[in-house]
């Protein structure tokens, strides 16, 4: 299984650049990379000075690029619960009630459940590669998407509850009326219990670090340092643990103790503010050259 390599940080700290460098680093040492751009803002285009689409295109020897289309999984997740939906309930059509399911689209919360669902297409669809490499959306939206799963969980057995409670009463009734047991097949509990395990699958994933690791890149200063500490308690609250920070664009002058005295516990790299633009292979492969000693100390053990 491939491993998921997530990059978060504040907006505008080098968080995609660093995504960038790492899977060409990653992908010159011969291992099979893809690197996926979950940031509706999309930089890796820019970065590597490719139009960049959802279908993989290939940016170098063993490395690959993925830019994921939003709005596409907002509709395909759409299309999944109307399906559901129309499965489970195929007496609504009876009712004319099908107008009603257009309100599904207003609903809170879809933009992380889009995302998830591409996650969780992509890495089955390229579980054969050795890194999968995400360069997620900006911070609330990441965290709601690693929520996502755990705060699922919670609501989707209260309804497991729910459901079995109607079926007692149900079967109750039956007794009553019928004078015997209906067995039969409850399509919302089976559903239910589908995506019970469908979430625990992925709550386990993000929990496991030997496939899920999260690298969050900040800067030295105090309006990074306090963004990134959110983003530690945060992950913390789901039992997700960070694989590694990067203090991103340091220099001489620049003071990194405070990071390092809060974060003392995650390996930390230091990674120097580039003199160039960091776009097109050209520039990249430059800086990895240059810093090929500082790549090197990440916590991947593949080198």
């Amino acid at each position: 299984m491939a491993v998921n390599l997530f990059y978060m940080g504040k907006g505008g700290v080098g968080k995609s650049t660093s995504a960038a460098l790492n899977s060409l680093f990653l992908a010159r040492r011969g291992l099979e990379v893809l690197i996926v751009s979950l940031d509706p803002a999309h930089n890796q285009s820019d970065i590597f000075a490719n139009s960049l689409s959802d279908r993989p295109q290939e940016i170098a020897p063993h490395l690959r690029a993925i830019e994921v289309d939003q709005e596409y999984w907002i509709k395909q997740y759409l299309k999944d619960v109307h399906r559901q939906i129309n499965r489970t309930y195929s007496y609504l059509t009876s009712f004319n009630l099908e107008k009603y399911f257009k309100v599904i689209k207003y609903s809170p919360g879809l933009e992380e459940y889009a995302l998830l669902l591409a996650f969780q297409e992509i890495t089955r669809k390229f579980s054969a590669m050795d890194f999968i490499i995400f360069d997620m959306a900006p911070t609330a939206l990441s965290l709601k998407f690693f929520n996502l799963p755990s705060l699922s969980l919670i609501w989707i057995n209260h309804l497991r509850a729910l459901r079995q409670e109607i079926i007692k009463k149900r079967e109750m009734i039956t007794k009553i009326k019928l004078m015997h047991k209906v067995i039969e097949t409850d399509k919302v509990l089976s559903r239910i219990q589908e995506s019970i395990h469908e979430y625990t699958a992925l709550k386990e994933l993000f929990e496991d670090p030997t496939r899920t690791r999260i690298n969050l890149v900040l800067n030295p200063d105090l309006l990074s340092f306090a963004e990134s500490m959110r983003i530690v308690d945060g992950l913390k609250e789901i039992d997700i643990a960070l694989s590694q920070v990067i203090i991103n664009k340091t220099q001489c002058s620049s003071s990194c103790e405070h990071i390092k005295m809060a974060l003392h516990d995650i390996p930390i790299i230091q990674a120097p503010l580039s003199q160039a633009p960091l776009i097109g292979l050209e520039a990249l492969s430059r800086f990895l050259q240059e810093n090929d000693e500082m790549m090197r100390q990440q916590p991947l053990k593949v080198f």
